[in-house]
C-alpha cells in the first residue's frame, strides 16, 4: 500500500519541485498515521507542507485504499539524532 500512494503522488509532488523521500505507515501518540516525507533544493518550510498536504491528500482519498481514522503527516526527512 505504501509503495501504491509513492507512485500516485511522486509526479504531483515532483510537478511542483517537491521531491518524495518517502511513505510509511507508523504510530505517533497511539494514532495510526501515515508519514509523507519530502525535500526540496529549497529546503522544507510549513509553507511547503501544507502545499504537499493540499497535493496528497485528495491522490490517497482517490485511491480508494479502506483507511480510515488515520493522520497524515507531511514533513521533512529532517536530521537523524545521530548526526
Amino acid at each position: 500500500m505504501e509503495d501504491k500512494i509513492a507512485e500516485a503522488v511522486r509526479g504531483p509532488l515532483a510537478e511542483e519541485n517537491i521531491e518524495l523521500v518517502g511513505v510509511h505507515f507508523g504510530k505517533e501518540d497511539e494514532q495510526d498515521t501515515l508519514f509523507v516525507t519530502i525535500d526540496s533544493e529549497n529546503g522544507v518550510d510549513v509553507d511547503l507542507c501544507v502545499k504537499a498536504t493540499h497535493i496528497v491528500d485528495p491522490i490517497i482519498d482517490s485511491l480508494n485504499l479502506d483507511l480510515e481514522n488515520y493522520v497524515l503527516d507531511v514533513g521533512s526527512k529532517g536530521v537523524s539524532e545521530d548526526e
